[in-house]
């Protein structure tokens, strides 16, 4: 379980807040706090209050893999094989390893055909899908997903979140104004004003927004997305 205690980090300040292994939802208006609350998380940022443990160990001590929200931010290398093998050499892993750690994830991913492409010459979509196996490759504990989804298309979308479900990752966090995205997690927590207004199941989560209120502040629901 991933446990926030009395956290004060910019906007965000959550007093208690636990999160279940699988995948969970992050939602709210924007300037609701939802990219900072995933930073304390991952541990890309430290809270000036409060505390983050996941499983009870702090997040920089944990295997956690983050995708950025802009795929040009996501790639550092000038081929893909590089890319995607780039934790795998970090970490020291022998050659054959890592290129046997490479070849798995991008053919579980449909982007082997990608392996000797120059990064520059990806779409947006293609370079998310090759952040996203970069990040996966070393089988994290912990994945988290900026806004993820917002330069890939429907189709390519439900076919990477069915990969990613049964793979070893322990804790799948994405934020999303995707409202369909976030119906099939197994969690869904509602920010507003840096506050968690509502979290639980998505059913009731969704329940608890229309009745207080708030959705025709925030949400309109249109095929499936939040406009």
């Amino acid at each position: 379980m991933i446990t926030l205690s009395q956290i004060n980090q910019r906007v965000v300040k959550i007093p208690t807040l636990s999160i279940d292994r699988g995948a969970t939802a992050v939602i709210g208006p924007n300037g609701s706090g939802k990219t900072t609350l995933l930073e304390v998380c991952a541990g890309l940022t430290t809270p000036t209050q409060g505390t983050v443990l996941i499983d009870g160990t702090p997040p920089r001590e944990m295997e956690v893999a983050w995708v950025s929200s802009s795929p040009d931010r996501n790639i550092l290398f000038s081929t893909v094989r590089d890319e995607v093998a780039s934790p795998c050499r970090f970490a020291g892993l022998s050659c054959q390893e890592t290129e046997s750690a490479v070849e798995q994830v991008c053919d579980r991913l449909g982007i082997v055909h990608l392996l000797d492409r120059l990064t520059r010459t990806l779409s947006g979509g293609e370079k998310g899908v090759v952040a996203l196996a970069t990040a996966l490759v070393k089988e994290p504990t912990v994945l988290i997903l900026d806004e993820f989804d917002a330069y890939l298309d429907h189709q390519t979308l439900a076919g990477i979140t069915r990969l990613i479900q049964p793979s070893s990752v322990r804790y799948l966090l994405f934020c999303t104004q995707n409202m369909a995205l976030a119906s099939a997690a197994d969690q869904v927590i509602f920010l507003k004003d840096g506050q968690v207004l509502a979290s639980g199941r998505p059913g009731a989560v969704f329940n608890q927004i229309r009745t207080e209120g708030f959705s025709p502040l925030f949400f309109w629901m249109e095929g499936g997305r939040c406009t």
